[in-house]
Parts: C-alpha cells; structure tokens; sequence
C-alpha cells in the first residue's frame, strides 16, 4: 500500500476572540481569494463559513482557519454604535481591542447617531490629519473617512491621512467614521473622542424698509444650513432661499454658527420715476440689514418707454471699469437697463472718475455689491427724470486738466452691442487742452441693414462720420459729443463692441514774466503753489520748481504754465537797519512797486528790521497811536500788522487809531502786512527809527483815553512770554485823573530759575506800589494816582507760560478839600461882589440927587450936562475929555487969602474956561443964542468951548491926560475930605465912579485948536 486516505478538518491557524455586545465584527474573504473556511464552536459539530462569518457579543471564543495565513485571505470589518444627545455621547471615545485580527487588514467603523441642529465634535486622539481629495488614497495605507448625511439627504464623505494639523472635526447630522487600518498596523485602545453640543445658530431681527424686498441665497453647499423664518411652532426653514417682503419686524434663524460664509443678500428697492421727478432715494444711509454678510444694493428704476431717468454723480465722479473687475474700495456698481431685445449692461463704475451723470432709456437697474465685513459708504448719487432720447445710454464726461488717459468701454463689452441702437458720449474739454481719440480694441458685426459708424459733433459745427477703421480725431480742442451706432446684424457671427480712450494733454502757452530786484534795496520774491491743482507748473530760469524764491539785487525769468491766480501765493520781503546808532536813520515802511508782469496779486509784504547790538527799534504810526488787537479790541485783517522777533515769535498785531505812542523793541523783529489790496495801498505804514539800548525787550508808551478801557497784553499772548525777557508799559494819565489797573487774566508759571515778576511803581517815585512774584497773589485791581511805570519779567518756566491782559480805566480825581476851598473862595467872592455893588449904587443915588451944573459962555452956546443932544453915548464920544484943568480955579475958594491964590489972580485976568461952576442964573447981559448940533453930523473929534486964542490965557502945550487925569478917576490913597490928601504913597488903586467908566480907555485925540 503506497498511502492511506482519511477525511477530516483542514489543519491551520487557530486563535481566540472576545467581541462585546456594542460591537459587530464580520471576518469575510474576497472570492477572488484562495479558499479557506473559518470555523468555530457550535455544539458537538464546528460551524464552518468559507467566505464570511459574523461574531457579537462572544466572549473566548475559539477560531479556527483552514489555511494557514488566513490574514492574507481574510479581512475584518468591525462596526460600532455611538449613540448622541444634544450634550454627549455614548459611549463617549472610539475604544478597540488593538490585538484583535491585529494581523488582519481592518475596517473599523462608528455609526453616530445625533439630533437635529446637534453639532458632533471629534478630537482625534494621537494622529493630526489632513484632508485628501476623494479618488487619493494614504500612502500609508491607514486611512479615515467621515460621512455626514444632510438635512435635505445628502450625503457627503471627506478623507483624511495622519500627518496633518487637524485634530478637531465638527460634524453636523448623522456621521459615519471609518477608520481603514493595514495588517500589522499597531493601534492605541483610544482613537478619538466624541463629544456633543446643540448646535450654535444665529438669529437676526430683520424689519425691511417699505417697497423694499430682501432676498438670502445660498452661496454654497457645504456645510449644512438652513435659513428660518419666525420662531416655534411656526417656523419655517429653507436650506437654499429665502425672501422677505413684508415691512415688519420679522426674525430670520440660520442653523449654522456662520451663515454669512454660505448665504448673500440682495436688499432691492422699486423707483417709479414720473415725467418730472422720481420717488424715493437712490442712496440709502448706513444699512444695518445683515452687515456680516455679501450684500448687493439694487435700485430698479422705470420711466415712460420714450423717455430716461438720469444718475447725477458727485463732484468726484465715477470711472469706467472692465465687467469682471472690482473697485479698490470694493464698492463696485453696476448699471443696466432692459431693452426689448434684452438685457443690456452699460457699465461697471467705481468712485472718483470722470463721469459726472449718466441717462439710461425707459428701464433700468443700479447695483451696488459690497463684501462682509465692510462698511457701507455708499456715493451719494441723485436719480431724477430725463428728457425723451432715442440713445440707449447718454454718458457725461469731464475730462480732467492736465496729462491724462481714459478707458471708456461700449456697453456689454466685451460682449455684442445691441442691434440698431445708438451710445452717446458727452466730453467736455478744459480748456488750452488738446484730446485725441484711441481706438483700443473693437469688433466689427456683419451688417445686414446699414452699418456701423462713429459721429463726432462739436457745437455749432458739422457733424464727422467715421468707420471703425478709420483714423479718429487727433490733437483737437474744445467740448465734443461722440455717438456709436450699430447696424442690424447677423447675430450667428460676432456682433459690435468697442473698447476706447480719449488722451489729454496741455495746449496753453505759458505766463513769462521778467522780474528785476536790482532797482528795490533788500527786496526778495516768494513764490509758491497753494492750490490743489497739480497740473499748475512753475519755472525760474527754466528750473521748474514748486517753490520760486527771487533773491534781493537779482534779476530772474520765471513762467507759469496752467496756474491759475488763486492756486500761487505771491509774497515779498526787505532787509533793512543799521550798524550804528548814531548815523541810523529813520524810515517809513512802504510797499515798493513789483513787476507788473507778474499774473498774481501780492499776498503780503514783510519787513525784517536789524538793530545795532547797542541800539533798540523804534515804531510809531503815522496817525499818532498804535492798537494792539486782543479778542475785545481786535483790529480788521485788511489794516493790521504783525510784529514778531526774527525767530518767529509773535509780539503781537497792532494797527492804527488806539492807545500807543510808541513801541521800543532791543531785538531784530519782522513787520508783516497782509490781507489788503496792495495795488491801492502801498503804505507808508509805520515810521520806524532806531535809539540807544533799553534794558527791558519791549517798552511801550501808552497815553489811555476816557472814551474807551485800554487793555494791554505781553507778547505772543495768548501763548507765554519768551523766558527771561522783559516788557514795560509807561502810562501817562491826562491831568487831574487816576488809573483803575485791573489784572483780567494772569497765567503763571512754575519756575525752575529765578521768578516771574509784575511791579507797578509811580513815575518821578523811587517806592513801588506793587511788587508780586508768581508765587505770590496779585491783586485784582490797583487805584493809581498818577503816571506810572508797569514792568513784568518771566523766568525760566518748568511747567505753564507766564502772560498777562491787563486793563486801565480812567477816573476822575475826586478832591473834597479843594472842593471845599472853592466854595468858601466863590463865597468871598460873591460877598465882594454885593459890596461893591452896594457902593455904587449909593453913590450914583447920591449923583441923581445933586443939581445940575453948566458953565456959561459968553462967546458961544452954553452946554448943560443934562442935555442930551449928542448922537453919540458918553462912552462913545470924548465930550468928558479936557485939555487942561486949572487946580486954582477948581479949588480957589478954599485956599483963601494965600499966596497961591494971589498969585493966580494976577495971571488970570480973563474970562476963566474949561471948568464946572454952579450955574447962578443968568447973567444981566442978553441971552445967547444956543444953536444946537446938527444931529446928522458926525462929531468925530472934540473942540474946547472957546479957541483959546479968544481967551486972556496963554496958550499952553495938549499934553494928552492920563486915566488918574480924567475927572472919573479917584485915587484910593486919598483921604475923603474936600482936598483929598493923600493918606500914602503907594500904588495908585483907582476906583471906578460909575458904569460908563467901565468902558475901555478912549484913544488919545489931538484937540483942534479952533472950534
């Protein structure tokens, strides 16, 4: 017998598992594979599976492989349950036996079941992953996927390889992890960890504005969102759209953490625009709908079919962009309108440009896109009614000054002008400016009816028909129209479009001007651009420059293209002063005569004025006095000067008509005259000359007026004081007048050397009346008596400025003991007054009731002092006057038998004259004849009664009498008796005897020496 048969088991590998109850583990053999069974324990005969065989919930159990490497026959497959809430798991990680069919190619998989609107989160427990694309596979043959099935049934599966960064995944719905695990891959117990949370949703409150509809759509797939509208029960959801019309507050719920990642929103307004006006506003103000989210901003406009509404863009305008591009601020707009042909988009704009309005036929569409995230701020652009037009779209340009180039594009470019319609495009050309038209790229339709041409129209002028091919306008000026017309054309073959520029460059010729500074001593020229224009150019000596500086004694060409006046800033200045006092003279400030070739006005003038190291400026104005402008005293921009030192520190601004003589400054300073035509006023405004040093920096010479308070303030005020400099005020105050110093506003210092001072001290006086460190408090207010002397002094501050406004108000002096002297003296006065008063009076009394008294004359008419026939007053004519007066006579009767009165007797032997007698009667001889004066003749002169040649007296010298001579003179030394001794021999005091004698002395009259 060469063998023996027997029929029994395959012998080959055996080994024992344990699978607990939650797990479901599945040993199958592919059938391409060699045969071999898997068998286990089953009662007194094994159960045998030649493919597949399933275990659960066994514990120990023992199997056995008919072939003896079943691992490269067989595979495993193990499937778990992971069961959620809206918080956790059960069981909580993904745990394996990591020897189970360790030698066996493995599928492990976990089945977990979660809530709705449940978020399923696994941290992955040693190996970061990384997404791979569906049809790759790990190199390393270990290998997870996750599915997830959507809430509209979906299911989507992603990949992942170890050796990522990932080592968190949110899942959302129901999720199937598999992990696909190589034979001999040594496994940890843990692979992950599931947790599980409600999902985070957002809700907003949205309430649409009336005729307004609010459209959400979904932008992608992934992940799963929905959008809800209203709350429970009544909630509705959608996983793609949602549209909201209603004008109410209304709740709007996405199901996932960031919806603004999935869904965008159209906010869209209906504008019905009537023959005259449109309703509603174009622009709305700062939405606070859905700021996150991708927002488009549409308006739709419609107008009567004949007729257009039109956009009118801001000053800054809009330009022109390519259809598929974005605007830098990422506030991209759009317009369309609808033709009956179609859908026909004019253009894509950003802001700044140079298209200032737009008109768009019967039907149309404004949008504007925004991204998440960004802040509306949107142009604010008016929409009105337009005129009836048969163009498509009317497009106004304004072409910037200066060098340009701009892109304009035909409508729906790059695609096909709609067939038999018209484009028009308004420019408007600055002017001394040349444009010429660029013809970038077009394409030509094959016209069945007509054909395509370009129109070029200038005002009043023929209209130029041109092809596309043909050579386009070149180097042209002025404001022109330019219209695209198509033609009706074979729309199986390319249609019309046009992509265009319009060049602009510079055609005016510039300004020249020849300046000459050698005829003006210490005069320069600043010339510098202000205006925003940046076309303006400016050359000196063919250097262009933007800022011209013409040095003093110099001679320079300079040019201005395309500068307008108000755009350059003209200024001038002069040097002057001296290097000694002595020999310096003075000066008055004026403003020479420039060129008058130069195109702008002159800006301001300033004077620098140098002083000697000994010596100090000196201002006075030419109207008397100086004001300084202060916020309650300020003078007028067109008349004010301002005085700094030469480094720029203010002194301050004074003009004309206040209260300053004169301001003394020992530093060089700068005199600045601006805001005023200079064309008509050239000055002189101030006289300055130069004196010997002052200790202080500035002294000012005030002379306050009653009409007004005077206020005086340091320098640089309301800034402080430079550090340890000086100002003083000399204050004359009129006659019989005191100071009311107040001190308004004092800022001072903390010092960290020396102290600020403020001293106030009386003119001609050694002794201060005030003396106040800062440190120390001042007083508010000072009652100065006289002129004074006002002195303040800064240190070196440390922190804070030292400043002052101080304000002097005049008063009148109020002296009660001079009062009281005048009143007792008018009292004196008065009393003297009825005194002699009194004594005249009783005199004159006594005069009334004497006799009257006349002198007879033989020879002529007698005269009786109580006639009065004269034309003329007694203190008009010289009737009281004589020539002489014979003492004997007058006082004969009382000098007896003397001697004096003998003599006399023998010398007067004749008719006596020229004296008063009492009149006795008449005489025994005949009465003479009295003629009386004429009344119309003029008694000019007087003439003695009797020519004394008629007489027995001598003739005798006119001497002329003196005032003590007349007969109303009464010398005060004599004694009241009939002779009237003299009492002394003093001065002559004389008396006045009667009101006629008040009158002034009668001029000395030669007396005729015959009647």
């Amino acid at each position: 017998m060469l063998f023996q048969a027997s029929a029994g088991p395959p012998k080959g590998r055996k080994m024992v598992v344990t699978v607990d109850s939650s797990s479901t583990v599945v040993i199958t053999r592919s059938p391409d594979e060699p045969e071999c069974e898997v068998c286990s324990p089953d009662g007194s005969a094994p159960s045998c599976s030649p493919t597949e065989k399933t275990l659960t919930n066994v514990e120990g159990l023992s199997l056995e492989f008919s072939c003896a490497k079943p691992q490269d026959v067989y595979s495993m497959k193990m499937k778990k349950n992971i069961e959620c809430t809206k918080s956790s798991c059960t069981p909580a990680t993904g745990e394996i036996d990591p020897t189970l069919f360790k030698d066996f190619k493995r599928t492990l998989t976990w089945d977990f079941t979660v809530p709705e609107r449940t978020v399923l989160t696994l941290d992955i427990a040693v190996d970061k992953l990384k997404v791979i694309s569906a049809p790759d596979q790990c190199q390393d043959g270990f290998q997870y996927s996750v599915s997830t099935t959507k809430s509209d049934g979906t299911i989507k599966t992603n990949s992942y390889c170890r050796g990522g960064t990932l080592s968190h995944l949110n899942l959302l719905g129901l999720t199937t992890v598999t992990v696909e695990v190589p034979k001999g891959e040594q496994l940890n117990k843990t692979l992950f960890t599931a947790k599980a949370a409600p999902r985070a949703g957002r809700m907003l409150s949205v309430v649409p504005d009336p005729d307004t509809i609010i459209t959400i759509n979904r932008m992608s797939e992934e992940p799963d969102c929905s959008v809800c509208v209203d709350t429970a029960p009544n909630q509705k959801c959608h996983p793609t759209f949602l549209q909201l019309r209603d004008a109410r507050n209304t709740s709007v719920e996405f199901t996932c953490p960031q919806p603004q990642d999935l869904f965008s929103v159209e906010i869209n307004r209906e504008i019905d625009c009537t023959e005259t006006s449109c309703s509603g506003n174009i622009v709305q103000p700062e939405s606070s709908l859905f700021p996150d989210f991708n927002r488009t901003f549409t308006w739709d406009f419609k107008v009567v079919s004949t007729r257009a509404f039109q956009l009118d863009f801001p000053e800054a305008g809009m330009q022109q962009i390519p259809n598929q591009e974005t605007c830098p601020d990422e506030h991209t707009y759009s317009l369309v309108t609808y033709l009956r042909t179609g859908r026909v988009k004019i253009g894509t704009f950003c802001r700044g440009g140079t298209v200032t309005s737009v008109l768009v036929r019967y039907k149309g569409r404004v949008s504007l896109q925004v991204p998440g995230e960004r802040k509306l701020n949107p142009v604010d652009f008016k929409v009105s009614s337009g005129p009836e037009t048969s163009m498509v779209s009317i497009v106004k340009v304004n072409l910037p000054r200066g060098v340009s180039d701009t892109d304009f594009l035909s409508p729906s470019y790059p695609g096909d002008f709609p067939d038999n319609e018209q484009m028009k495009w308004s420019f408007t050309v600055p002017g001394m400016h040349n444009y010429t038209m660029h013809f970038r790229d077009h394409t030509a339709p094959e016209c069945l009816n007509n054909e395509v041409v370009v129109e070029y129209q200038k005002e009043e002028k023929k209209v130029t028909k041109l092809s596309l091919t043909d050579p386009q306008p070149e180097h042209q000026q002025g404001s022109f129209d330019m219209i695209l017309k198509n033609c009706e054309t074979n729309r199986t073959l390319q249609g019309l479009s046009l992509k265009y520029s319009v060049s602009v460059m510079r055609s005016g010729h510039p300004v020249l001007c020849s300046v000459d500074l050698t005829k003006h001593k210490g005069v320069s020229l600043q010339i510098e651009k202000v205006g925003s224009d940046p076309y303006c150019e400016m050359s000196i000596n063919s250097n262009i420059e933007k800022k011209i500086n013409v040095a003093t004694g110099t001679k320079a060409s300079l040019s201005f293209l395309d500068c307008p006046n108000e755009d350059i800033r003209l200024t001038a200045s002069k040097v002057t002063g001296c290097k000694n006092v002595a020999t310096c003279p003075s000066e008055l400030l004026t403003v020479p005569k420039l060129d008058s070739c130069l195109p702008m006005p002159l800006h301001s003038f300033t004077w620098h004025l140098n002083i000697p190291m000994d010596g100090t400026v000196d201002l006075v104005s030419l109207t008397g006095t100086l004001k300084q402008s202060l916020p309650s005293q300020k003078c007028n921009s067109s008349s004010s000067l301002h005085v700094a030192e030469s480094d720029g520190l203010s002194i301050g601004d004074f003009c004309s008509g206040g209260t300053i003589q004169k301001v003394r400054v020992h530093a060089n300073i700068t005199i600045t005259a601006a805001g005023r035509d200079f064309s008509k006023t050239k000055g002189p405004f101030l006289n300055v000359s130069f004196s010997e040093e002052i200790s202080e920096t500035i002294i000012y010479k005030v002379a306050p007026q009653m009409s007004s308070p005077t206020l005086l303030a340091t320098p640089n005020w309301p800034q402080g004081m430079r550090s340890f400099s000086t100002v003083s005020w000399i204050v004359h105050l009129p006659s019989q007048y005191k100071a009311d110093l107040q001190f308004v506003n004092v800022s001072q210092p903390k010092c960290s050397d020396r102290h600020t001072a403020i001293k106030v001290q009386v003119l001609g006086q050694n002794e201060e009346i005030m003396s106040r460190r800062e440190d120390e408090p001042a007083e508010e207010k000072l009652l100065v008596p006289h002129s004074f002397y006002l002195n303040m002094s800064n240190c070196i501050p440390e922190e804070g400025e030292f400043g002052a406004v101080t304000k002097i108000v005049l008063q009148k002096n109020n002296n009660l003991l001079a009062i009281l002297l005048g009143i007792a003296g008018a009292l004196l006065l008065l009393l003297i007054v009825l005194a002699v008063v009194c004594i005249i009076t009783r005199k004159k009394k006594k005069e009334r009731e004497s006799k009257d008294a006349s002198i007879y004359i033989g020879k002529g008419s007698f005269f009786r002092p109580g006639d009065r026939t004269f034309t003329k007053a007694r203190s008009e004519n010289e009737s009281h006057v004589y020539a002489s007066i014979d003492e004997s006579m007058v006082y004969g009767h009382l000098l007896g038998e003397s001697t004096y009165s003998d003599g006399g007797q023998d010398h007067f032997k004749s008719m006596p004259v020229d004296s008063y007698r009492t009149f006795m009667g008449p005489p025994d001889e005949d009465m003479p004849v009295i003629k009386e004066p004429d009344p119309e003749l003029e008694m000019d002169q007087y003439r003695t009664f009797l020519d004394p040649s008629e007489t027995f007296i001598p003739s005798r010298p006119r001497t002329p009498i003196d005032r003590q001579d007349s007969l109303g003179f009464q010398d005060r030394r004599m004694v009241d008796n009939e002779l009237y001794t003299f009492k002394n021999t003093g001065e002559i005091k004389p008396i006045r005897l009667s009101g006629v004698d008040m009158d002034p002395e009668p001029p000395i009259i030669e007396v005729s020496d015959s009647l």
